[in-house]
């Protein structure tokens, strides 16, 4: 069985955010890259902040990287 990340950040949601998911437990809505950061340090996974985000193995992002956050819908 191969290993996969603990972390999930799911594809942007219609509503604007990314939902995040570590190790099963859903955090929160992410709205940026500040909000995965808070979420993970919350999470115990404090070996990740906003420089290492794009570049560390623990996250696989989902429907786009660390960069792609749309507006919500007016």
């Amino acid at each position: 069985m191969a290993d996969h990340p603990p972390v999930v950040v799911y594809p942007p949601s219609p509503t604007g955010g990314r939902r995040v998911r570590a190790r099963g437990e859903i955090l929160g809505l992410a709205h940026g890259v500040r909000d995965v950061v808070e979420f993970l340090r919350r999470a115990g996974l404090d070996e990740v902040d906003e420089l290492t985000i794009e570049t560390t193995g623990l996250i696989e992002w989902r429907g786009g990287g660390p960069d792609v956050w749309p507006e919500p819908p007016p």
